[in-house]
């Protein structure tokens, strides 16, 4: 998990940290993996090609009264997996657990730019209800939005 996460973070500047900013030991990583596991509002998929993780999904369910109709996903893929379908079938798989948990919302971000992620998003029928003006700020001072999208289920 800890080389596919640094290794991520490298390949684009749309991920959210830089390939230095993966500073988890094993240890940390371990245990914030397996918090996940012990979560009734958290799941994190992962493909495996040939031994070698090739992306993750993970959804955060709200668990608050006013907002337990929502939840977040967030996903990621190595470059040489782009375009195989690992995104569509990770997309579906959450769309289908946040249905059997009575989510009506499922809501994610991106980064002004990426888009090959809006154009899976969109597939999957997220639309764009937002934007959060200069929320990125890369090495070379360029500025990015983040892009706010949701999918009724």
């Amino acid at each position: 998990m800890l080389q596919y996460l640094s290794t991520c973070a490298a390949e684009t500047e749309f991920v959210i940290r830089y390939p230095e900013e993966c500073t988890q030991t094993p240890a940390q990583e371990a245990a914030y993996l397996e918090s996940i596991n012990r979560s009734e509002n958290q799941l994190m998929i992962v493909c495996e090609i040939d031994g070698e993780m090739a992306g993750n999904c993970q959804i955060v369910f709200n668990d608050r009264i006013k907002t337990r109709h929502r939840a977040q996903v967030m996903i990621g893929i190595l470059q040489k997996y782009w375009s195989l379908g690992i995104g569509t079938a990770m997309f579906e798989e959450m769309i289908r657990i946040a249905a059997q948990r009575q989510v009506h919302q499922i809501e994610l971000e991106y980064i002004e730019g990426n888009e090959r992620a809006r154009r899976l998003y969109e597939k999957m029928s997220f639309v764009q209800y937002g934007e959060r003006p200069d929320a990125i700020r890369l090495r070379d001072g360029t500025m990015r939005k983040e892009i706010l999208m949701m999918r009724n289920l």
